[in-house]
């Protein structure tokens, strides 16, 4: 069994990261604009917009929550 230097291994962890979120995020993408035609849930008071992300940003904080999961185990 080949052992890593740790930061070898990070290196290669972030690498793996990053080709995951640039192979994903195009599904995120479209999920995140057809989201945009639902109806709104959100039961703010009213008279105050909430703050929203624009589409891409949307779809990169989605990618960045689920991707870890892939790491896990």
């Amino acid at each position: 069994m080949r052992t890593m230097v740790p930061t070898a291994r990070l290196h290669h962890e972030a690498l793996q990261f990053r080709l995951i979120l640039a192979a994903t995020y195009p599904c995120f993408l479209a999920a995140a604009a057809l989201g945009r035609f639902k109806p709104a849930r959100d039961a703010s008071r009213p008279g105050f917009q909430p703050a929203r992300r624009s589409v891409f940003g949307e779809a990169r904080a989605m990618a960045v929550q689920a991707i870890p999961f892939a790491f896990m185990g």
